[in-house]
């Protein structure tokens, strides 16, 4: 869809790839649960890990796509459902380099407004958002979502 026509949504969410690779490693790691015999802790631990591994692709789809966008509303999908918000609502967006695993890696932060008065932090990561968090930064600036004084230009 043309990002710069009246009306157009653009979204992002935890890849679909990712999610069937999850599905996947959990299927394989029951079957290892089954194969292994005399080891009982080792399946249950296995075992586990499957259901881990089918938790978190069961995330992955409920909260796709995480981070909507159109000309009027910011959707942020959770768990319990999508929170729409409109410019008003938005304090900050800015992009953070967060330490992870000896190494910075950026994420989103949002400082959003809820309909009662109260405040809610949302950070966004790749896995989040399927892509560089960058460049979907980048994008919410163009569409002039970023208030001012928390741009990278």
């Amino acid at each position: 869809m043309d990002e710069s026509s009246p009306g157009s949504v653009r979204a992002w969410g935890t890849p679909p790839a990712l999610i069937v690779v999850l599905v996947l490693g959990g299927l394989a790691l029951l079957v290892a649960a089954v194969m292994t015999t005399g080891d009982t802790p080792g399946q249950v631990l296995i075992g586990l890990a499957a259901l881990c591994a089918w938790g978190l692709a069961g995330v992955g789809v409920r909260r796709r796509p995480q981070l909507s966008l159109s000309d009027e509303t910011l959707n942020v999908k959770g768990l319990r459902g999508v929170r729409t918000y409109r410019r008003g609502d938005v304090d900050t967006i800015r992009l953070v380099p967060y330490p992870r695993l000896g190494r910075r890696v950026p994420m989103i932060e949002m400082d959003l407004r809820e309909p009662d008065a109260s405040e809610r932090l949302v950070i966004l990561g790749r896995w989040d958002l399927g892509t560089d968090p960058r460049t979907v930064f980048d994008e919410l600036d163009d569409a002039g979502w970023v208030p001012e004084g928390f741009s990278s230009r």
